[in-house]
């Protein structure tokens, strides 16, 4: 897994990173058994992802590059105070498309009676 680094304690070695796939944030403690890395916030890094007790943890962290997304954590806040609200003419209008029910030819469709 990808992520981004939001926040960090240097002295205590934890962070909180935000994931590429935008589930839950994943936390960050070093142990006894973990390699030491120094994490800043905007870090880009690599991790493997655990679940436990409904907590995502981040396990061997690996710095992908240095500070490249810093600030980003002040654009999630300003976009959480505002209500994620964007600018007029930068949202697109979503068309549903219109139910259709393609089946193969020969093949009965759902519920449908086989006559031989």
């Amino acid at each position: 897994m990808f992520g981004v680094v939001l926040w960090s304690d240097s002295d205590d070695q934890k962070a909180v990173i935000w994931c590429e796939d935008h589930g839950d944030l994943a936390f960050y403690r070093k142990t006894d058994a973990q390699a030491s890395v120094c994490l800043d916030v905007g870090d880009w890094v690599q991790f493997d992802l655990v679940t436990e007790r409904k907590q995502r943890l981040a396990l061997n962290p690996r710095l992908v590059d240095q500070g490249s997304y810093r600030g980003l954590q002040d654009l999630l806040r300003d976009a959480g105070a505002t209500g994620g609200d964007v600018a007029d003419g930068a949202m697109a209008k979503v068309i549903p498309f219109a139910a259709r029910v393609r089946r193969k030819p020969g093949r009965q469709a759902e519920g449908e009676v086989c006559r031989a």
